[in-house]
């Protein structure tokens, strides 16, 4: 079979699913539609289709081992919608009228293979006499895409995606052994990209840019390293309403904001698999032990309580600082983990740390995000392979007007961008003056 075949292999029952998946979203991209014709006097709806060649990058040089073969590619296509100059929206102006939309990402990483040689780290095991696949991919998400430059011929941008990824391929310690960067056949997907357009007719543009995406499982299943990929990405997009967006200095608004500061208080529940486990069962477990390799995990419960003081000094955005406390309930387990391999550290449930905080308003929506360092921590000694005296939040969240900006979210928390633990959390401001 060519190498092109090769990378465009499907896995038929598979895909079944997805084929429900893109019916289901197709129907929901023609209600959209049909609403837009028959509401909007203005078009506000337009499209997208673009194709990414890339790679996954090595500079970490346990991905440089494994990977044995690089290069992929990926498909996308997006129903994008944007507010008017004309429909006065005040947080659509602040934010140069930006693009929200809903994509499919088809993800060709079928020819990526990975392999585990026989002098890098098996542990106990022998090496494969196979090599594993990532296999391919779909990712279902929704984006915020903002032009930071504008004029009749050219548009620069930056979007952000969030969503879910579904493959078909996943660790299995029989079929799929060196396969670490993915675990679960759900992933959390998140992208990034940078694009300039080149309007070359009166609704039509031809874009181009770099473009980065993720998938993991948030480390709900181990392995956890993740599918990072990287490269160019070129496209059409299809925005009829582009005349308009140039209009906006005709419909200006001067609308006054009235500055505010609050205590955010907010209670979190996150989930995760840890490390200790999977470096118990991957390295130090004998190969006739049915805990081998495995990828059936506990998954431990982190609690989290925050007090944050912000000051929200514009309509779009609020800063602060504030404390974090954690309590780790797997902590008892990495301890007597440590000490059946001879550590004897210190180890305690309760972490706390102290944070910059930093949120980022859309009408009742919110992306919220933080880089804090810990004032105490003592959670074993494999922890100093994973962790870091500094970890990151991204999350975001829905505020409800109604009952005092009340918000709920989700987040991922991480240690030098390696997820540590994803959760749920509830927030409620208490008002220091408004």
């Amino acid at each position: 079979m060519s190498e092109v075949n090769k990378l465009f292999t499907f896995h038929f029952p598979f895909f079944t699913k997805i084929f429900r998946l893109c019916a289901l979203f197709s129907f929901f991209i023609s209600a959209f539609s049909v609403s837009a014709e028959v509401n909007d006097t203005i078009n506000h709806w337009g499209g997208q289709v673009m194709v990414n060649p890339c790679i996954v990058p090595t500079m970490d040089p346990q991905i440089k081992e494994l990977v044995k073969k690089n290069g992929a590619l990926t498909l996308s296509a997006q129903l994008r919608h944007v507010s008017m100059p004309a429909d006065k929206d005040i947080y659509a102006q602040e934010f140069g009228f930006p693009t929200f939309y809903l994509g499919l990402n088809y993800n060709f990483y079928n020819h990526i293979k990975l392999y585990r040689d026989a002098d890098g780290d098996i542990g106990m095991g022998k090496p494969a006499d196979y090599q594993s696949s990532l296999g391919n991919s779909l990712s279902i998400y929704a984006g915020f895409e903002r032009a930071f430059f504008r004029n009749p011929k050219w548009e620069a941008d930056y979007a952000f995606n969030i969503g879910l990824g579904v493959t078909d391929r996943k660790y299995d310690k029989d079929k799929q052994v060196d396969n670490l960067m993915i675990s679960s056949n759900v992933q959390i997907y998140f992208g990034a990209a940078f694009h300039a357009t080149y309007r070359f007719a009166k609704d039509w543009g031809l874009k181009g840019g770099i473009e980065f995406n993720h998938h993991s499982s948030g480390t709900l299943k181990r392995p956890n390293k993740g599918t990072n990929t990287f490269g160019p990405t070129i496209g059409i997009v299809y925005y009829p309403y582009y005349d308009e967006l140039l209009k906006k200095e005709q419909y200006r608004q001067n609308i006054p904001f009235d500055k505010s500061k609050y205590w955010n208080v907010s209670a979190n529940v996150g989930l995760c698999t840890i490390y200790e486990d999977w470096v118990q069962t991957q390295f130090k477990t004998p190969m006739d032990d049915p805990l081998f390799r495995t990828n059936d995990y506990k998954k431990y419960v982190v609690y989290t309580i925050s007090a944050d003081y912000m000051s929200r000094y514009a309509r779009r955005w609020a800063s602060g600082a504030g404390i974090d406390i954690y309590y780790l309930s797997y902590m008892n387990h990495v301890r007597d983990l440590d000490r059946l391999n001879g550590y004897h550290k210190h180890h305690s449930p309760i972490s706390v740390g102290i944070s910059g905080k930093h949120d980022v308003f859309y009408h009742n929506l919110s992306l919220s995000m933080s880089l804090g360092v810990y004032v105490f921590r003592q959670s074993g000694h494999k922890a100093k392979e994973v962790e870091q005296p500094f970890y990151e939040t991204i999350g975001v969240k829905y505020h409800f007007p109604k009952l005092n900006g009340l918000a709920l979210g989700a987040y991922v928390r991480a240690h030098a961008l390696k997820a540590d633990h994803t959760g749920l959390s509830v927030s409620c401001p208490i008002y220091i003056n408004k």
